[in-house]
């Protein structure tokens, strides 16, 4: 009989290689900034937000807070690079006022994290308090994240087209959120599974979209902005 520690380890590989793969799907907007020297009207934003709250994750998976978490730890923090990558191209390629912002917000979010460590390390004692937390927090980030891909649909919805919602990208936050709700059922754990299953009932419902406006969009209308692509590219960064 296989063991459950066995197949949960490899449910965790293959959601780290999907949601890998959802890291990297902002390259061709950075590659855009690149080549044009200028971020143009792309916004930093949800990049700094993913830093958060990978860094976030990374701090749950640790074994001092909720320990064999191994694979929450490697996929977050391998995202944690990524979208500091994103964001160093952003800022060589901003003018100054732009590079306030973003330097101000970094450093907004490494006192949070400080003050958060130092809360978790030295005011909680023992693993199940120090995964409560750490945890409510992880899915509070994540819920607040969802507003990209709400403002995606709702889009879709009013203009009956999924031009500016790309399929590959639907269907792959749908999978990744199957993959580590999986993960979090074998081994119980709460606080990866209510943003995975929200994540994977997101993509859901943007699959059925899909389906509904394939027929009514209207492939050939370059009204579809760089905002629009930019908040699809970036609601795809994982949950877990």
């Amino acid at each position: 009989m296989t063991n459950p520690e066995t197949v949960r380890t490899i449910v965790g590989i293959i959601g780290n290689v999907i949601s890998f793969f959802l890291f990297l799907s902002p390259l061709p907007t950075f590659f855009k900034i690149w080549r044009e020297k200028s971020v143009q009207s792309f916004r930093p934003d949800p990049y700094i937000a993913t830093v958060l709250n990978c860094a976030m994750w990374v701090l749950y998976g640790l074994p001092l807070v909720h320990p064999d978490s191994l694979l929450v730890v490697t996929i977050n923090g391998t995202g944690f690079f990524i979208e500091m990558f994103y964001i160093t191209i952003f800022f060589i390629y901003s003018d100054w006022p732009k590079r306030r912002k973003i330097l101000v917000a970094l450093l907004v979010e490494v006192v949070f994290m400080a003050v958060v460590i130092l809360i978790t390390l030295l005011g909680l004692h023992g693993t199940k308090s120090r995964s409560l937390f750490v945890g409510i927090l992880c899915i509070v980030f994540n819920i607040m994240m969802y507003t990209s891909p709400l403002t995606i649909m709702k889009r879709v919805i009013k203009t009956k087209s999924v031009k500016f919602m790309p399929f590959y990208l639907s269907l792959t936050n749908f999978l990744n959120g199957i993959v580590w709700s999986i993960y979090a059922l074998i081994k119980l754990d709460p606080f990866v599974l209510v943003p995975n299953s929200l994540g994977s009932l997101s993509g859901l419902v943007q699959l059925v979209l899909y389906a509904t406006y394939y027929r009514t969009t209207k492939w050939d209308d370059d009204s579809t902005t760089q905002t629009e692509i930019e908040l699809q590219s970036s609601s795809s960064a994982p949950q877990a």
